[in-house]
């Protein structure tokens, strides 16, 4: 079986726990098994990071968290998954947004003949307070001014880089305690995704808890707390994300940095060649 590195600081050290995941067991279709015990903790008023290359298990984590995996045919075998106190793993997704957990999914899927606005609207649908909605519209524009003079413009007409701050946006009008954001830089210019990520900070200080998915591990690790590494459906490895961001497994791995200070390709490394201090 696996063990986890682990270094001295848990998250616990980084205040109350928000939700707990614990030791979940994911299945797809009753035959095939994505998740195999995966254990992690968000702290309150934090951004955590969960690192992970394709087919590693972390929008499943996601879905898992956010009560999306009905509609893929998976389900949550083993474990639990508790939020603020409550056991949320058996519930439906829309009762898990209602709870304060709303997730931002991979691609954006804004609604492209829908005006910015309209999108922005889409996520208060849940709500029945128009002027704590008007309010969180008007916050919105202000995390993503870029927005205010697109707000008639259809979605389908916008960057990608617009349609992520939409995506985001319409997560925010569910006025949400623990914002999921998946792959938020997939697809975006550097400068683009840096731009996202402050966006994502702002969020963040006004008191949103954040769990970010990304290969990005660089940017990920640079604006978390604390970050898990995920592989075959495993945590890895865990840690305050600065350390993990020393850490030259990580660097060699997620950061493409060999010791020599060069560069190296993750698609060009077999994994019988991974140093074992990870399992």
């Amino acid at each position: 079986m696996t063990e986890v590195a682990t270094t001295a600081s848990r998250p616990q050290e980084f205040g109350e726990i928000q939700l707990e995941v614990n030791n979940i067991e994911v299945v797809y279709h009753d035959i095939v098994q994505v998740l195999r015990g995966v254990s992690l903790m968000i702290p309150k008023g934090k951004i955590v990071a969960l690192l992970g290359t394709n087919g590693a298990g972390k929008t499943t984590t996601l879905r898992a968290i956010s009560g999306l995996l009905k509609p893929e045919n998976g389900q949550v075998r083993e474990g639990y998954i508790k939020f603020a106190g409550q056991m949320i793993h058996q519930r439906s997704g829309q009762a898990i947004v209602k709870a304060g957990i709303v997730q931002v999914p991979e691609g954006r899927r804004v609604f492209k003949h829908l005006t910015v606005e309209e999108n922005l609207r889409v996520g208060s649908i849940t709500r029945r307070d128009v002027q704590a909605v008007r309010e969180d519209l008007a916050r919105v524009y202000e995390i993503f001014p870029a927005l205010t003079r697109l707000r008639h413009r259809q979605a389908g007409y916008t960057s990608g880089g617009e349609q992520q701050m939409v995506a985001i946006g319409r997560a925010l009008m569910a006025n949400p305690k623990l914002l999921l954001l998946d792959e938020p830089s997939l697809g975006l210019a550097p400068l683009l995704v840096r731009d996202i990520f402050e966006r994502v900070k702002a969020v963040n200080k006004e008191g949103t808890t954040i769990l970010v998915v990304e290969q990005n591990a660089s940017i990920a690790l640079g604006v978390a707390d604390y970050g898990y590494v995920m592989e075959q459906g495993r945590i890895v490895l865990e840690g305050p994300a600065a350390e993990l961001k020393n850490n030259p497994d990580v660097k060699e791995f997620y950061m493409g940095m060999t010791e020599g200070g060069g560069r190296k390709s993750f698609k060009e490394i077999k994994s019988y060649k991974r140093r074992k201090r990870w399992m």
